[in-house]
């Protein structure tokens, strides 16, 4: 850790009052409480901090240059500033809701939210614009955010802490109510046939792009090549119809659809090299170049494997292992979850691991890049995590069935903990429902854990996160659990007021 930065408290003016609004009110309480929280726990200036030393490297750099001292610290205040913005934007955004253009339009609509996030409101209302926005939201990587996510956590669960900060009584972290669940991620249904279609499309639109900055290459109109694949996209949907000539329509269309996509890929490369070798005689920069290069590589590498799945399903009428399986051109790291349930049977994305507190504070979670281990296992791995984050105050786990297993019910065992894994057995549930009041208490109450999932996802995520890369989905959950918290210790009773906490928001 770097030295501690100093945090101003921005002057805010007074809110204006409000009248006969109640949703306002509720709303006005929200953020009053979210900001006493950032401001006491110390989770603002532990944010700041770790911004400020992923700025020291640019500072250095600053003053090799020979930077005047007075620019440098000029340079200093605007990080800490545009850090502090940083954070309190994006936590506003996921309370909220909705896009980084409307909550540009918000800021300058609503003075509550200027206040909430310190903007400038005097006399002139300066506030972020959505492509400063959506820079906030990447401001720290997901292992920082980890940080940050730990300070509140050991705030709001020390019982001197939580009182500085206006809770009435410090969080209960003895027991942790575990699930997991899939995060989707933003793809179509994988469809093989798709997988060619969209090769063409992203390689057709990056020709034209090539051609309108002046580098051109002799070959037929490329928007010739969207319509032709369209329209045997189009006889490929016809064909999946039920009737006897259909899987030989499909094998045809199949075919037509393959030497197109070869056709365009050859097209696709001779483009690609001549942009790479003749960049400079285009209106672009290096840098733009090579964000069309980094966008037709990532397509090119994978159009070969591609075909080869689709023939393999669809003409050869064999299965392709989902390790091996691509199920989008775009996003590498998704996998097929079976989930077995009624309407997501398989879902595709990743595995999301949660653990909640009794009040439903989200003490611990991770998103997988790879295949989830199981949750038996992911258990295990999480288990040391989850006993730091709640300040030693963890004696207890509640699961449900699958995360049962001798290695876990020992290691409870071990430590002493209840063994709240709900049992494989029917009859050893049976038994443990009858003969133990703890254990049947903590089954009824397991029951929220899946309602907590529900509300992560389809609030503070609004149903598939609109992230592209597992990184950002990454960062995503990270700030979806911290603003999810905060949401929370709002509803929780505070002092002077226990009831109102409940009606918060």
């Amino acid at each position: 850790m770097g030295k501690i930065v100093a945090i101003q408290d921005y002057f805010r003016p007074a809110l204006p009052q409000v009248l006969n609004c109640k949703d306002y009110e509720q709303e006005r309480q929200l953020l009053e409480r979210v900001d006493g929280v950032l401001k006491r726990s110390g989770v603002e200036r532990l944010f700041v901090e770790l911004s400020m030393e992923r700025f020291e490297a640019n500072a250095k750099k600053l003053r090799e240059a020979g930077e005047e001292a007075g620019a440098a610290r000029r340079g200093v205040d605007r990080y800490i500033r545009h850090s502090h913005l940083a954070l309190r934007c994006t936590v506003l955004k996921n309370l909220i809701g909705g896009g980084y253009r409307a909550l540009s339009k918000g800021l300058a609509l609503t003075a509550l939210y200027r206040w909430f996030c310190g903007c400038e409101d005097f006399g002139a209302i300066k506030v972020p614009g959505k492509s400063t926005l959506r820079d906030y939201a990447h401001w720290l990587p997901a292992e920082q955010m980890e940080k940050v996510l730990a300070r509140l956590s050991l705030a709001v669960g020390d019982e001197e802490r939580a009182r500085e900060i206006g809770l009435e009584n410090e969080l209960d972290m003895a027991v942790a109510w575990v699930d997991t669940t899939c995060l989707k991620a933003c793809i179509h249904f994988p469809t093989d046939w798709v997988l060619l279609r969209d090769g063409v499309r992203t390689l057709v639109k990056n020709i034209l792009v090539i051609r309108h900055h002046g580098l051109k290459r002799r070959i037929p109109e490329p928007v010739e090549f969207l319509r032709e694949i369209n329209a045997l996209s189009m006889g490929m949907s016809a064909a999946g119809r039920r009737r006897a000539t259909a899987k030989k329509e499909r094998k045809a269309i199949l075919r037509a659809m393959k030497k197109l996509n070869k056709l365009v890929e050859d097209h696709g490369r001779r483009y690609r090299d001549a942009l790479d070798t003749h960049w400079s005689q285009t209106d672009l920069t290096r840098r733009e170049a090579e964000v069309i290069l980094r966008r037709m590589d990532n397509v090119l590498e994978q159009l070969p494997e591609a075909r080869r799945q689709a023939h393999e399903r669809i003409i050869g009428g064999r299965q392709v292992a989902s390790g091996d399986k691509i199920l989008s051109l775009y996003e590498a790291d998704v996998h097929v979850i079976v989930r077995g349930k009624a309407g997501a049977d398989v879902e595709f994305g990743n595995s999301l691991f949660l653990a909640e507190n009794t009040d439903g504070f989200i003490v611990d979670h991770e998103l997988k890049c790879e295949m989830s281990p199981g949750d038996a296992k992911w258990l295990q791995q999480r288990y040391a995590g989850m006993k730091d984050k709640c300040a030693g105050g963890l004696c207890g786990i509640v699961t449900d069935r699958g995360f049962e297993s001798k290695a876990n019910t020992q290691m409870l065992k071990r430590d002493g903990f209840f063994n709240g894994i709900c049992p494989k057995d029917p009859r050893e549930l049976s038994r443990r429902l009858q003969e133990d009041d703890v254990f049947h208490a903590a089954m009824v109450r397991r029951s929220q854990t899946e309602a907590r999932v529900g509300i992560l996802k389809n609030v503070f995520f609004r149903g598939t996160p609109l992230a592209k890369g597992f990184d950002n989905r990454q960062l995503q959950v990270a700030w979806a659990v911290l603003s999810h918290n905060l949401w929370l210790l709002t509803r929780c009773p505070w002092q002077g007021n226990p009831q109102a906490g409940a009606q918060a928001a």
